[in-house]
């Protein structure tokens, strides 16, 4: 599951070069559910990066507690939660990294999983929209997630999907058959990821430096 993110700085431009950017993208070395993160929705037909609340929150949602801050791929369409937005709201995260632990015997290690070359991510979500009043509005998220290949597993048994930048508008696009969009949901390529092992300052979410995605081992990787 997907419960911390390493944001870094991203050149969203090249990576989307149709994309509009109405806020700068929000970077955090150890960000958390339940705060705000930039996600990208289509708008009048173009990507456009904005800014939504980490954690799905519907009109009919009770206590913010009970917000998912994921949903599996393989139920969207089963649990009415999810089920709408999946079909006609689905949003992008950009990201460069999430963390997973692995336990050990007296702890559990911290590991942040990135792409091999350590570029940019496209996280695959679902969004949906709260109106507080008739003028007033707050957007939310859930990011989908998919099961891990064999090389993360001891890590994590379930990671956000990605998705490829030339896939982004089709996964945007409210009109892509849904066949097309169920079949973007599957396991990253085991050549693309990899992790490498940090320093437990991450567990503590309220630790915001550079030194919470610090290596202090060798990345796993596939073998090439």
């Amino acid at each position: 599951m997907a419960g911390r993110l390493h944001i870094a700085p991203i050149d969203l431009p090249h990576l989307l070069p149709e994309l509009a950017i109405d806020a700068p993208l929000l970077t955090s070395p150890n960000l958390a559910p339940r705060q705000m993160l930039s996600a990208i929705r289509l708008e009048a037909g173009r990507p456009r990066l904005g800014r939504l609340f980490w954690g799905l929150t519907p009109p009919w949602l009770e206590v913010l507690d009970h917000a998912p801050h994921c949903a599996r791929a393989e139920s969207l369409e089963e649990r009415p939660m999810f089920r709408e937005a999946f079909q006609a709201r689905r949003c992008l995260v950009p990201a460069s990294g999430i963390y997973a632990w692995k336990a050990q015997p007296r702890f559990k290690q911290p590991f942040l999983i990135t792409r091999v070359d350590r570029g940019p991510l496209l996280l695959a979500g679902l969004w949906c929209r709260f109106h507080t009043t008739l003028a007033q509005h707050t957007d939310s998220l859930a990011l989908i997630t998919v099961p891990t290949s064999a090389l993360l597993a001891p890590l994590t048994d379930r990671l956000p999907a990605v998705i490829a930048p030339d896939q982004a508008r089709r996964w945007l696009d409210p009109q892509t058959p849904l066949t097309e969009v169920r079949a973007l949901l599957k396991p990253a390529p085991g050549e693309l990821l990899g992790a490498f092992p940090v320093s437990r300052r991450v567990n503590n979410p309220a630790h915001q430096d550079a030194t919470c995605a610090h290596p202090v081992g060798p990345m796993l990787r596939q073998p090439e």
